[in-house]
């Protein structure tokens, strides 16, 4: 909740699809308050985001400008104003950030650009923020960063650059399959089996091109074999990341590898890279981007 009394020094937000997330930073960069809502980026016209935002910080709000720093969808072509992409190989840390237009005199608001890679076409919107974050602890890391989620992220970082990623739309996949195809009859909305797990992230990872036909066998096995919905879902789980580790191996093979998520997700993958042979640290996702976001708030140079 966004408590009144507490005055920020700037506002550090990050601003996805169906989420908006803020906290009241002080003068030294520690947390006075955090705020949260469904205003998503998705729910909201261009002339929405400034009150969707003073709804959530206006009791962290003093009488003169307060700085925030955003991240996330809300720099997209659909968001409050296009924060443009930076190409790879680039600085993870941006120091170049896009003003947002705002009507209330109290707001400062600044954007950070997303990242894109021309070759094989793909874009970043808001894990560069949180890839900043890393090295802003990290500062001497050179290898990958895997970021887990709806749409899971490898990424190669050498000299505090982002040098090449790729995109696995791996979170969305299993959720449309799981909720939309006929696979929803044998999967269960919860629950969890190792075992099937890991079998299916060999499988995967062995035989990538016959997923489609794997992914039907769990319906199959469902009917004949009685396999039960928690192991089902533990192996559409493991085929997806399967595949996806298959098709990434060129980042994990024989780098340093660090993780950076939710700790259910990170825990999957990290069980997927531990079977071969590959040992990830982990860090949290909220707490990288919230330190990619100090890191920004170090360097203002908005574009004009």
């Amino acid at each position: 909740m966004a408590g009144r009394g507490t005055m920020a020094a700037w506002v550090a937000v990050d601003w996805g699809t169906t989420h908006l997330r803020a906290w009241a930073m002080d003068d030294r960069d520690a947390v006075l308050a955090e705020a949260r809502s469904d205003d998503g980026m998705a729910a909201l016209r261009p002339d929405q985001f400034e009150p969707a935002l003073l709804a959530l910080i206006e009791p962290w709000l003093g009488p003169g400008t307060t700085p925030v720093i955003a991240c996330g969808m809300v720099g997209s072509r659909q968001g409050w104003a296009e924060a443009p992409y930076r190409a790879v190989p680039c600085q993870a840390r941006s120091d170049r950030l896009v003003h947002a237009p705002v009507r209330d005199a109290r707001l400062d608001v600044r954007l950070i650009p997303g990242v894109k890679q021309d070759s094989p076409a793909d874009v970043i919107r808001g894990e560069e923020t949180q890839i900043a974050g890393y090295l802003s602890q990290a500062p001497d890391f050179d290898g990958v960063l895997c970021l887990p989620g709806t749409h899971s992220k490898w990424v190669h970082v050498s000299a505090g650059e982002i040098v090449s990623f790729r995109t696995f739309m791996t979170g969305e996949l299993f959720d449309l399959l799981g909720h939309q195809s006929v696979l929803r009859h044998s999967i269960a909305p919860e629950g969890w089996d190792d075992g099937a797990f890991a079998e299916a992230v060999a499988e995967a990872m062995a035989k990538p091109e016959a997923l489609a036909a794997r992914f039907f066998a769990l319906r199959a096995e469902a009917l004949l074999r009685g396999q039960s919905p928690e192991a089902a879902r533990a192996r559409l789980s493991g085929l997806l990341i399967g595949a996806e580790m298959a098709a990434a191996k060129p980042y994990w093979l024989g780098q340093q590898v660090a993780m950076v998520g939710a700790p259910a997700l990170m825990a999957i993958y990290t069980a997927a890279l531990a079977a071969q042979g590959v040992t990830a640290s982990q860090a949290s996702g909220p707490e990288m981007t919230r330190a990619g976001l100090i890191a920004a708030h170090t360097n203002l140079s908005a574009v004009p």
